[in-house]
């Protein structure tokens, strides 16, 4: 083979590689996306959940006007979903109902860099629920 030849067969292995190196760079982006997408839509989930409870009477199981029953652990969680786990992540109530609102956290799935998954906060107050917090 003569000289061009070879220099034509290692641009295009460069040009092949680069290729297969922006492809996965692109493909890494949309995952991590999509779940946070999917994260965002639990959340807003079981903030809806969480109003729900503090609506409904205490009679009927809610809180009666009060977040307090919601407690930052495995029982207060049950009382919002029978799943704190999902295909998207692992939810959990990270600061403890008061009478006006709760923090819920979701941790993704997807990796946002070396060390961290994705993880992002909603604030839950009785007549709202604050935007999505993107932790990584």
């Amino acid at each position: 083979m003569g000289q061009q030849q070879l220099l034509l067969i290692i641009l295009g292995v460069i040009v092949v590689g680069i290729a297969v190196a922006v492809g996965i760079a692109m493909f890494t982006d949309s995952a991590i996306s999509a779940n946070r997408d999917a994260v965002t839509n639990d959340l807003v989930n079981l903030a809806s959940r969480a109003q729900q409870f503090y609506r409904r009477s205490k009679a009927m199981g809610g809180g009666g006007n009060s977040f307090v029953g919601l407690t930052a652990d495995a029982a207060g969680l049950r009382k919002l979903t029978n799943n704190a786990i999902s295909a998207n992540g692992a939810y959990s109530i990270q600061t403890a109902g008061t009478s006006t609102g709760l923090v819920i956290r979701g941790i993704g799935t997807e990796r946002a860099d070396a060390s961290n998954f994705v993880t992002m906060e909603i604030n839950v107050f009785n007549d709202k629920a604050d935007s999505v917090v993107i932790i990584y």
